[in-house]
């Protein structure tokens, strides 16, 4: 999903799109089988140094193109430490967060991990890789509704893989995917990459340096 979006934005600004970053922080999901992941201080190092390297050659300014939820923080504490001493301005996106109005409107019941907004995705772009006859199974084994999980209790976030939450790892309902609403879904988060992609190359450097301290 974040190459995909990646490359068509690229394609439309012109802008440079590097090799993709595919294994990240997804120790949450491990019980299920395949999951691959590497700890948290070596995922951050890596990009960290993978975008100071990009500078030498004059970029000053990165997106981190996302679609894990687990890198999440970890992407924007890589952004905070090159900006705090003045490296880069890298800034994490998350597609689904660009859009989220949208994918609530087009899906009844979303979900973080392998849910409609997901499946949409990856129908639109490798619609091979898509099991609709198992779409019912994913919902009905799954987690549909994440707003009535027994996982907060007295203000507390009581898990810490998504197991605990799902039998299969699904959350919301992939059931009411179609062609229609996965093209529409890709082609607006798309669109939301590129005119965030042409703010940031409008901004004068001096824009997205640290500030100066008070005096």
């Amino acid at each position: 999903i974040a190459e995909g979006l990646a490359s068509a934005a690229a394609e439309e600004t012109g802008v440079v799109r590097t090799p993709t970053i595919t294994v990240g922080v997804s120790p949450h999901h491990r019980q299920f089988p395949g999951t691959m992941w590497v700890d948290a201080p070596e995922f951050r190092d890596y990009v960290e140094s993978f975008t100071r390297h990009l500078t030498y050659h004059g970029i000053d300014r990165v997106v981190y193109v996302n679609a894990h939820g687990g890198n999440v923080q970890h992407l924007r504490e890589v952004g905070r430490r090159l900006h705090e001493d003045g490296t880069a301005y890298a800034i994490e996106w998350m597609w689904d967060e660009s859009i989220p109005e949208l994918v609530d409107d087009l899906f009844e019941h979303n979900g973080p991990h392998a849910g409609p907004k997901e499946t949409a995705m990856i129908t639109h772009l490798a619609p091979e890789l898509v099991r609709d006859d198992q779409f019912e199974n994913a919902r009905d084994d799954g987690l549909v509704d994440l707003e009535g999980a027994e996982t907060m209790v007295h203000g507390a976030r009581t898990f810490y893989d998504s197991i605990d939450n799902s039998a299969n790892g699904a959350f919301g309902d992939p059931t009411d995917v179609t062609p229609e609403k996965a093209e529409r879904l890709f082609e607006a988060a798309a669109d939301q990459l590129v005119q965030l992609t042409e703010w940031l190359d409008a901004r004068d450097r001096d824009e997205l340096l640290p500030k100066d301290r008070v005096a």
